[in-house]
């Protein structure tokens, strides 16, 4: 809740100030002007104790928080000191700070110790920070997933209106030693907004558009990465849609066909059509040809799952609508919200063409999957 706003000028004065609940004093201005902090400084420290939080407990919530409050505490310690960040990657806060567990909470209370370790991680002092030393493992492993999400709006008609893909690339890397490894692409160029984990050197992706790392042990996210450009963006379904409120009479009527479209021959799985329905709907009458549909009368959300999109049998879904009686009719149609996933397809066509591994002698087991998911996928009727 916003209770003040100040506007101030390039002097450090106020020239303006508006206040909604109560009338706030200028003065907690001044803290703004003793300590001046870069806002993404904040944003990215926060995020990074979130992810910490994750690692550690499983989940961040108010719950777990509360009951890990002692390992919470001894993490914010070490993340920020004086008020600059410290350690805030994962593998030197599990050797400094043991991420707690039923047995070693049981011992710490029978012998009054704490999961902060004895001596600092050898990583905490060198130039590779992200990865601790000694890492020995029997089967030798990397495995990258390239997740992408398509956020599109269609029109009625289906011309797609807006369109772009947010993209990320998880590793999960288990490695013998200090591997360097050297990731290669066969289209980077189509890739805007890239961000990279610290252990990426960022100069030879600048020169070369290649992915060049000693990797942290486990993990983490090595990149994410944004298609803005429109006409590079496939979408993968096509919504054939009616929906029609009467002006006199108590009903309206609705029809929905969902095709694959531009799929490069993968299947569509987990495909659900969410509709929120205006509030003068009271119930519907609807037949699937395939898939259960459901409509919450409370929340006048009408869901219609899928599953598994078959081209040579579409998905249909009609019937009527049964409005409540002397209401007018919606000023706007509702809109379909379209959430499916798509295995082994990166829609932006971004490809993995080859890992390389220095520094070690063994040969890794080595792997790449593709993932394509619905992020605020819309179609207007």
């Amino acid at each position: 809740m916003i209770h003040s706003l100040f506007l101030i000028n390039h002097s450090g004065d106020i020239f303006l100030e508006k206040h909604w609940k109560s009338v706030i004093s200028r003065s907690v201005c001044d803290y703004f002007f003793e300590t001046e902090v870069p806002p993404l400084f904040v944003i990215e420290f926060l995020h990074r104790v979130a992810d910490t939080f994750q690692d550690y407990f499983g989940e961040c919530s108010e719950v777990v928080i509360k009951d890990n409050v002692v390992t919470v505490y001894e993490l914010l310690e070490e993340m920020l000191d004086n008020g600059f960040p410290l350690a805030t990657e994962s593998n030197v806060l599990k050797e400094m700070i043991k991420p707690p567990t039923i047995l070693r909470s049981v011992v710490n209370t029978l012998t009054g110790g704490s999961n902060v370790g004895d001596m600092l991680p050898v990583g905490q002092l060198s130039t590779i920070p992200w990865r601790r030393a000694g890492v020995k493992y029997t089967n030798n492993e990397a495995y990258f997933d390239v997740i992408e999400e398509i956020d599109a709006i269609l029109d009625k008609s289906g011309t797609t209106v807006f369109a772009e893909i947010q993209g990320v690339i998880e590793a999960c890397v288990r490695l013998t030693g200090m591997p360097d490894l050297t990731l290669s692409f066969m289209n980077p160029r189509l890739l805007d907004d890239v961000s990279f984990h610290p252990c990426v050197r960022f100069k030879r992706w600048e020169s070369e558009r290649v992915l060049s790392f000693i990797p942290p042990d486990g993990n983490f996210t090595l990149m994410t990465y944004h298609v803005s450009s429109q006409n590079l963006v496939a979408i993968p379904v096509y919504v054939k849609q009616s929906i029609s409120f009467f002006e006199t009479g108590t009903c309206g009527r609705l029809d929905i066909t969902i095709a694959p479209k531009q799929t490069m021959g993968k299947t569509v799985e987990g495909l659900v059509v969410t509709v929120h329905m205006p509030k003068t709907v009271l119930s519907v009458n609807l037949t699937a040809t395939q898939g259960n549909c459901t409509y919450d009368l409370t929340t006048k959300v009408l869901v219609w799952d899928i599953g598994k999109l078959n081209p040579q049998k579409l998905p249909n879904l009609r019937g009527s609508l049964s409005m409540q009686a002397g209401a007018p009719k919606p000023e706007e149609n509702p809109t379909l919200n379209i959430d499916l996933k798509i295995q082994q397809l990166a829609i932006s066509g971004l490809k993995v063409s080859r890992l390389d591994m220095y520094g070690e002698k063994y040969k890794p087991f080595k792997g790449v999957k593709y993932v394509t998911k619905a992020g605020k996928f819309q179609v207007r009727t």
